[in-house]
């Protein structure tokens, strides 16, 4: 589930290992250009956090993180 906190979207997933984390982390990546929208994110062994925020409008969530969610979520499913 996202968190809409600090003016960022936010969600905290975990894989088996990093393998799985970073073969996700390629396929956000290949949407993300796509949308020329692009998150701000970490990965330690098999954690990805993942913050939206749109930076042309004021670092604020946008209807484009909303988006990037949806899509970040179908990866997931």
């Amino acid at each position: 589930m996202w968190q809409n906190t600090n003016n960022k979207l936010y969600k905290k997933i975990e894989f088996n290992n990093f393998s799985e984390a970073f073969a996700f982390m390629t396929r956000v990546a290949i949407e993300a250009e796509k949308m020329n929208h692009h998150p701000k994110w970490t990965n330690v062994w098999n954690v990805v956090e993942i913050w939206l925020s749109t930076h042309d409008a004021g670092d604020i969530v946008t209807e484009k993180d909303h988006k990037l969610a949806q899509k970040i979520d179908a990866l997931l499913a």
